[in-house]
């Protein structure tokens, strides 16, 4: 037993570099996947239930008519940073963890990863309570944590087989979700009334407790500015540009919009986003139908989110996916027993804490090494590159004195891309080494 142990724990480069997964190196031709199965994966991972959650607090702060424009402008600049970031996966086939590198140094890089690691670990957690209230309605009672634990469980066993177990769930999640959430929207809109009634119930409610643009757009970014940030971990399995940039397409232009949508109509007509709850009220059929449509929901995205921090944490701490992928998944199942019930606190810091991370990345991608990245050869990188944590520190710092008016996590992100910039050819001016040797390497 103890020897099955230790080979379990023993870390075999040369498997996981052959393996479909691949957390150590850049993914060879034959290691990338078909076009379809990675969109339907991104469907599926899109149809993050924080979405609803999201909607539903839009839905009771503004009305309808400016809950679809903050939406789609959150939404956009999600895409926006998905894209970029999506798009030096595709270009260099290396996971979140192996490019980090470039910008922070092969020793820095660490604590980026660790930092998104516990990040996703976090949002892991919150995929498992919503998945313990779809079925129990409440928290803190025996029932929740059963089903919870089941839930983390269930998430940990089916990740343990890797990025095609992702696409097995994602299919039949996809489909029934979207179907539910057009009965779901359709239904709200027939309890209100009629359309016409909907909108006047939309204007009261938001009236009671008003957000402003500025404040909707920036809760819309918090819930998903680290999707879009781990996009390499998804988009360097593709094996054409087109497909990098549409799998933030879907997740985010379409399937996190249309969640949105249908937890702020469940938020302003039922006065909650878990359209679970309301389709239970209609009876034993529809409501049985919501809660399996949810669970497939939540049970794709947990594989998805328990899938990232595996991947990060196997390439930085040297250990077998199998190993990562069990470690993660009980954390997340520990948090999943209370972290749900933080969700808006949890997202707005993450709206300000998280976007800062790219932006030494894309700056050095795109504008120093204008991208020629060298993912066969990692020698040449320095083990630290003080200038991307003074530049991500400047970031995290103008989001908590930016004036109301702004949105925090843009201000973040542009902060610190302007400081690497900045501060990145000042050293190089006056002969401090800020990743010189990289930099040669690649000219």
């Amino acid at each position: 037993m103890l020897d099955r142990l230790k080979q379990w724990w023993q870390f075999d480069a040369a498997a996981e570099t052959a393996s479909a997964d691949n957390p150590l190196t850049a993914l060879s031709p034959e290691q990338r996947r078909h076009s379809l199965p990675l969109l339907t994966l991104a469907f599926g991972w899109g149809f993050l239930v924080t979405g609803l959650f999201v909607g539903g607090a839009l839905g009771s702060g503004l009305p309808f008519d400016q809950i679809i424009q903050a939406s789609f402008v959150g939404n956009a600049v999600n895409f926006v940073i998905g894209a970029l970031v999506g798009y030096i996966g595709y270009r260099t086939a290396c996971n979140s963890g192996l490019l980090y590198r470039y910008a922070y140094g092969t020793g820095g890089a660490f604590l980026p990863v660790i930092f998104l690691a516990l990040i996703t670990i976090g949002w892991q957690g919150i995929v498992i309570g919503a998945f313990g209230f779809a079925w129990v309605q409440s928290f803190g009672t025996g029932a929740f944590y059963a089903v919870a634990i089941f839930a983390g469980l269930l998430f940990t066993a089916t990740t343990y087989f890797g990025v095609r177990g992702l696409e097995l769930v994602s299919i039949p999640a996809t489909v029934v979700l979207v179907l539910v959430g057009v009965y779901a929207g359709y239904s709200n809109v027939a309890a209100a009334g009629g359309w016409d009634a909907f909108i006047a119930m939309s204007d009261s409610k938001s009236a009671t407790a008003p957000l402003t643009m500025v404040q909707a757009i920036n809760l819309v970014i918090g819930s998903w500015i680290v999707g879009a940030i781990v996009m390499p971990e998804y988009t360097r399995f593709a094996k054409k540009a087109w497909v990098a940039i549409a799998i933030p397409f879907i997740v985010l232009i379409f399937s996190q919009w249309f969640l949105q949508i249908i937890g702020a109509m469940g938020g302003i007509v039922a006065d909650t986003h878990d359209f679970t709850t309301y389709m239970r009220a209609q009876g034993l059929v529809i409501g049985g139908i919501g809660v399996i449509a949810m669970s497939l929901a939540l049970w794709t995205t947990g594989d998805a989110n328990l899938y990232l921090p595996v991947i990060q944490t196997s390439s930085v701490f040297k250990r077998p996916k199998r190993v990562m992928t069990v470690i993660c998944g009980l954390l997340g199942t520990l948090l999943g027993l209370g972290i749900y019930q933080q969700f808006i606190p949890f997202i707005d810091l993450l709206a300000s804490i998280t976007p800062p991370l790219v932006g030494p990345l894309l700056v050095d991608f795109y504008l120093v090494n204008r991208r020629k990245y060298d993912s066969s050869d990692v020698t040449a990188l320095p083990l630290w590159n003080p200038v991307a944590f003074i530049a991500y520190g400047l970031g995290v710092g103008s989001t908590f004195i930016a004036p109301p008016w702004a949105t925090k996590a843009l201000v973040g992100l542009i902060v610190s891309i302007i400081s690497y910039f900045v501060l990145y050819y000042l050293a190089r001016a006056i002969g401090i080494n800020a990743g010189n040797a990289r930099v040669a390497a690649n000219q």
